[in-house]
């Protein structure tokens, strides 16, 4: 036996710091023990209605942002960029055209595109038509539409004006990002072109999926919290008067739909709902939600950097109000 050996065995006690396990197991044994007394401190009605939107939130969204690491995984590990560039035009403009209509392919909600966009990116998509891809997979699918649709029974202008709006948000954003976009705004990170991979593509697959989904998993929780807080400050008599003033019913529906941070498979039956509210401001709702909330803007600057956040989510939500308003003018017939 080495002196080495007989240093290292002589010392049985040291070990490393704590860690997120055992302080799991931690929390969860004080939970048990004090069970009573934590119910009697917690059963607050506000309390129970903050606890229940920020579950309603990770549970809607996180099987699709499952589906999105998947996806991502799936892109690294076994699409080779020079196929993904093969696919989309040479032309920045018409990659973004052609970007947006791919969303039709994909169910997923926005914390599913997230991943996936970064992906894109990484394998050497332009960003204008990655971030095009962001904001039309959640809300041009076909799940979505369908969704829309049998929320609003004989409403087929509603369907049909979320898709237009919808799309035409996502194509406008790709544009705007060729004209004034700036690739150092986004982090080091997601630019980094990913080498083509020659070993295990599967244990690549795995440890990408893994690696997406805890970058995206803490800021989705974070998102979620915020929403659960600020939707429970928002009184149901608010809505009354929003039927009297549409300019007052789009800037309300648009702020709601920021917080409330639904996933879109799920805000048309939320927003159908709300019987006194016109067709425009849901029409609002249902566009920007998609595009930009609290949870999405947690992800998109935990993904992309916060400096990245901070512009492009108050421009998609700019550019949303205003195709929402414009497509729903012309196909709903308010305004």
């Amino acid at each position: 036996m080495s002196e080495r050996t007989a240093t290292t065995r002589a010392k049985p006690g040291r070990r490393g710091p704590i860690t997120s396990i055992e302080v799991l197991c931690a929390v969860l044994l004080v939970a048990i023990v004090g069970q009573s007394w934590l119910a009697s401190v917690l059963d607050v009605p506000a309390l129970r209605t903050a606890s229940t939107v920020f579950v309603a939130v990770c549970v809607q969204a996180l099987p699709f942002l499952v589906l999105g690491v998947l996806i991502s995984g799936a892109l690294a590990a076994f699409v080779p960029a020079r196929a993904l560039r093969a696919v989309l035009p040479r032309r920045e403009s018409a990659a973004v055209g052609v970007a947006g209509l791919s969303g039709v392919a994909l169910p997923g909600c926005e914390c599913a595109s997230v991943p996936v966009a970064r992906r894109l990116i990484g394998q050497g998509v332009a960003p204008s038509a990655a971030l095009t891809f962001l904001l039309a997979a959640p809300a041009v699918n076909p799940v979505v539409i369908v969704a829309t649709a049998v929320a609003f029974p004989g409403e087929p202008g509603m369907v049909v004006a979320r898709f237009v709006a919808s799309l035409a948000t996502s194509v406008v954003m790709g544009l705007l990002w060729i004209r004034w976009g700036r690739d150092e705004w986004i982090a080091d990170r997601v630019l980094r072109r990913m080498p083509e991979q020659s070993g295990n593509r599967w244990a690549m697959f795995a440890e990408t999926a893994r690696a997406d989904l805890v970058d995206a998993g803490g800021f989705l929780v974070l998102g979620a919290l915020v929403s659960a807080l600020l939707g429970v400050l928002v009184p149901p008599s608010w809505f009354a008067v929003l039927s009297d003033d549409i300019v007052l019913g789009v800037v309300v529906m648009a702020v709601l739909a920021v917080v409330l941070s639904l996933c879109s498979e799920a805000d048309a039956f939320v927003v159908a709902s709300l019987a006194p509210v016109p067709l425009l401001p849901k029409l609002v709702f249902l566009v920007v939600g998609p595009a930009v909330d609290l949870k999405l803007f947690a992800l998109q600057a935990g993904t992309f950097g916060r400096a990245f956040a901070v512009r492009f989510a108050p421009a998609t939500f700019g550019v949303a109000v205003v195709c929402a308003v414009a497509v729903g003018t012309l196909l709903l017939g308010e305004g």
